[in-house]
């Protein structure tokens, strides 16, 4: 299973033997009771509240122990592809399925550790601000195709729309009431019925 508190892995070490790792890999995968070690070939951050990492297609990925994640995706018709799943068993009693072959195909071998630092973490940037309000551009990587920004706020903030399809998630607080400037309609969100977040392993 991963190992640390409040982490996730993101991006490949420096200077890392490609063709080690995969051979490693593929052990994992065929050979009961062989692990991957992913601390040898993946970066391992830790990740605090409010945290943001960008990943973008390509990227190898993880989160750890005691992390919850919000994901936030870009992915409605293309895939994830599973490397390494820790050794845990589905429903049956059998390992999960792999994309082993496929998910090296798509790894970006240059995405280590200085590029991640540097690109992927936390990359926000205030775009407007009032008394009781400030907004952040905080994503996704300019490789990809959508936005995010996040509010933060303690009084009445406006949000444009822009005239496209937008997905507000509460992820602190106690509740937000989400109202048409036209009143068209009011629509109350609480962290305990709209907070999109799951515990990874």
């Amino acid at each position: 299973m991963p190992s640390g508190n409040g982490s996730v892995y993101l991006g490949l070490k420096a200077d890392i033997n490609s063709e080690a790792m995969t051979t490693e890999l593929r052990e994992a995968q065929e050979c009961d009771g062989v692990e991957f070690e992913a601390e040898r070939y993946v970066n391992q951050f830790p990740a605090r509240k409010h945290d943001h990492f960008l990943i973008p297609a390509g990227t190898i990925h993880c989160s750890g122990r005691d992390t919850v994640v919000l994901e936030i995706s870009a992915t409605p018709y293309i895939f994830t592809f599973k490397l390494w799943d820790w050794g845990r068993l589905g429903l049956d009693g059998t390992p999960r399925p792999i994309h082993l072959d496929r998910g090296i195909e798509n790894i970006c071998w240059d995405r280590t550790t200085k590029w991640v630092e540097q690109a992927l973490i936390n990359r926000s940037e205030v775009i407007a601000a009032k008394d009781g309000w400030r907004e952040e551009q905080t994503g996704l990587h300019l490789s990809q195709f959508i936005e995010t920004r996040r509010h933060w706020f303690t009084a009445t903030v406006p949000h444009d729309t822009e005239g496209n399809l937008n997905v507000l998630n509460l992820v602190e607080g106690a509740e937000a009431i989400v109202e048409s400037p036209t009143g068209a309609f009011p629509h109350t969100s609480s962290t305990t019925q709209n907070h999109s977040s799951y515990p990874r392993p």
